[in-house]
């Protein structure tokens, strides 16, 4: 068995591009990566701060994959490094050019290892597990939704008040060149089983519900990643929200090797 991958990234209906989006599987295609970071700051700020993120993290991942003992604990072991130097090219990024203080990204890391697979997860870029027809998050969301959506549960919110709630995206973790709040980086690795569908992304996906993304997946499960992309970004775009975010998706798959095709690094 292979991973076959899938990546998009698309604008929505904001101004700016400010998510970005990477991923390389080695020749073996049984170790790789993805990477997605979501900026913020606006124009000449988010976007910048996440192509830093996305490329000073892969850069170390890609030194370590590189190495011919790279070990499953070793790569596991790089991936708060990575991150602290993703953390520190905006730090020197904001140093450098006086840019905004304000900048900053999520940043959601994962790291393949033949059946197994680790992340970091800073922010709340979402990480999505298919399996058996439900769709569950695994990683944390470090932003104020699941206080918002506790409000719910104690009667104080409606949850269409919950949904659209003005502070909802508001981050309480992000990499902003300095102190990181909350990571979420388990030591312990997550099976990936055959017919399992990983989604790794930006938050511009939870436009549309967990129960509209898992319908999509129970339809398409049996075809190719880039099947399922497509018909992912375009129930998003068929749901034509007026302030649709950024988007950026990957989809990755255990699939036999006769339907693995490579999947070069890709960044957006």
């Amino acid at each position: 068995m292979r991973y076959e991958v899938a990546l998009s990234a698309e604008q929505g209906h904001r101004e700016y591009q400010e998510d970005a989006i990477a991923a390389r599987f080695s020749s073996r295609r049984d170790i790789g990566y993805v990477v997605v970071a979501d900026g913020m700051g606006g124009h000449e700020a988010g976007d910048v701060a996440s192509r830093l993120v996305a490329s000073s993290w892969s850069s170390v991942i890609d030194r370590r994959i590189s190495e011919t003992e790279a070990t499953e604990s070793t790569l596991a072991d790089t991936l708060p490094l990575a991150a602290m130097e993703a953390n520190a090219a905006i730090a020197a990024y904001i140093n450098d050019k006086q840019a905004s203080p304000d900048m900053g990204s999520t940043l959601l890391g994962t790291v393949f290892y033949e059946n197994r697979f680790y992340w970091i997860s800073i922010g709340d870029s979402p990480l999505y597990l298919f399996r058996d027809g439900q769709l569950i998050q695994l990683n944390e969301d470090h932003s104020m939704g699941p206080d918002i959506d506790r409000l719910v549960i104690e009667g104080v919110l409606k949850p269409e008040e919950a949904r659209h709630h003005p502070d909802r995206n508001c981050l309480t973790s992000a990499l902003m060149g300095a102190g990181i709040s909350k990571v979420d980086c388990p030591e312990d690795p997550r099976e990936v089983l055959p017919g399992d569908i990983l989604l790794i992304a930006s938050d511009g996906l939870q436009h549309l519900e967990p129960r509209e993304i898992e319908t999509v997946l129970k339809k398409h499960q049996n075809e190719s990643c880039q099947d399922i992309l497509d018909q992912i970004m375009l129930a998003i775009r068929d749901a034509n929200v007026p302030d649709q975010d950024n988007t950026s998706v990957a989809v990755v798959a255990l699939k036999p090797p006769a339907n693995a095709a490579y999947a070069p690094h890709i960044s957006n």
